[in-house]
């Protein structure tokens, strides 16, 4: 096959080659209300045409290298001393793989357990391209069926106005859960 970002021959989706030099992970910090705070590890800009893979049949492979750049190495230096839970928002199948679910698999750590398909969104509506005055009217309405009164580590790909993470950390606080910051591997706005 060939790397999607040189073209070259390679036996991964993107060589080792362009990971090295392409997808090195920085950390940006936005703080979406008085403290709570979303990280990310890559500007939109930087890896557009990667998180829109998703919509592709190979996105799944895509995101398993993202998650392995940024999400894999953040749970390797992540210290607590008791468990944290990280759950993905809407880790729906939609396009045959849930990249969220893919990004909160590879949290995975002794200190850090990913719970899957436990924060589904009723209202599904696409939010792409739509300005926040939209997504503020059309909200997801979450249900959440999972456990209660732990805490929780939320995992979305993307973060543009933060509205969806909102929305799914006051779902989770309804259950007794303390969110305790959110993770995403692309920021909009930076």
């Amino acid at each position: 096959m060939r790397c999607i970002t040189c073209e070259r021959l390679s036996w991964s989706i993107i060589c080792n080659n362009c990971q090295e030099l392409l997808l090195k992970p920085s950390f940006y910090t936005r703080n979406l209300e008085l403290n709570f705070k979303i990280h990310s590890f890559y500007k939109y800009e930087e890896i557009k045409d990667l998180i829109n893979s998703k919509y592709q049949f190979y996105g799944d492979k895509v995101f398993n290298i993202l998650a392995k750049q940024s999400f894999k190495k953040f749970s390797n230096n992540f210290t607590f001393t008791e468990p944290i839970y990280s759950i993905a928002i809407d880790d729906h199948t939609r396009h045959n793989f849930s990249q969220n679910a893919i990004l909160n698999k590879h949290l995975s750590s002794l200190q850090i357990k990913p719970l899957y398909n436990v924060l589904k969104a009723t209202n599904i509506v696409k939010y792409a391209g739509k300005d926040l005055k939209f997504r503020q009217n059309n909200k997801r309405d979450f249900k959440y069926t999972g456990l209660k009164n732990i805490k929780i580590i939320l995992v979305d790909d993307l973060i543009t106005t933060g509205l969806t993470i909102l929305e799914a950390k006051k779902c989770l606080e309804r259950y007794g859960c303390e969110v305790l910051f959110a993770l995403t591997l692309s920021d909009a706005k930076i």
